[in-house]
């Protein structure tokens, strides 16, 4: 939790296999994060469907433990499971696998109807809260903006209401511009806010995120797909932020 709360942030990549983790740790990152998208991309499968199972997710994010010795942040989805206790049992599963940080998201896999009620929402971000017990970091994340919902003010609600039952982190992907952020940030301070870095977006630089007072700086699985210049180029720019 430190690494989240330190003046300046954290700078915390995706990997998307065991190769990509290992070069993020050689060019100095502290921590590395998998990548729901991703792992499920390497399967030939869909990301948020729930077609990637938990047993398969712990497997990937021990894997990349054991290879980089680093803290690992687990991008587990919405908790893999329809209740709040599947919830809880995930986390649990995480904190024996050796996770640094998991991260809950308030999806449904249900195209029809990809976020869940609030107070559904809600009750899953405590139990996984109590589940954690402060031995591993809560990320507690609201998909509104990238499932065609821009609703700022539902998405600060819910980050809101997801730090009030513990969350250690919060998290909405891809906020239209830098006031959303702001706005998001000032809204649920003290908490540490993650933001999203990809190329598939503008691309704002470390010191611009720290102005708008971002704490933790996910770089996107995207950043580092050889389609987009070199595997190991784009390590060593991320690193440099």
């Amino acid at each position: 939790m430190a690494l989240h709360t330190r003046d300046g942030g954290l700078v915390m990549p995706n990997a998307w296999d065991g190769l990509s983790a290992l070069m993020l740790a050689d060019v100095g990152f502290e921590a590395i994060a998998t990548s729901s998208s991703a792992l499920a991309a390497t399967l030939g499968r869909s990301d948020g469907r729930h077609e990637v199972t938990r047993g398969e997710h712990l497997e990937h994010a021990r894997l990349f433990g054991r290879l980089t010795g680093l803290p690992v942040n687990g991008d587990f989805e919405d908790g893999y499971g329809d209740t709040p206790e599947d919830v809880a049992a995930t986390v649990e599963a995480a904190v024996a696998s050796g996770l640094a940080g998991i991260g809950i998201e308030d999806t449904s896999g249900n195209p029809d109807q990809p976020i869940r009620d609030f107070d559904d929402a809600v009750n899953r971000m405590r139990s996984a809260v109590n589940a954690a017990k402060g031995r591993i970091v809560v990320t507690g994340r609201t998909d509104n903006f990238i499932q065609g919902r821009p609703d700022l003010d539902d998405t600060i609600r819910r980050l809101t209401a997801f730090a009030e039952v513990g969350a250690d982190v919060l998290y909405a992907p891809c906020p239209p511009d830098l006031d959303a952020l702001v706005a998001i940030v000032t809204a649920v301070a003290p908490t540490p806010v993650n933001v999203l870095i990809s190329p598939a977006d503008k691309v704002l630089t470390v010191a611009e995120l720290q102005k708008g007072r971002g704490q933790a700086h996910q770089r996107g699985s995207s950043a580092l797909h050889p389609r987009n210049g070199g595997t190991r180029t784009g390590c060593q720019g991320s690193r440099r932020g």
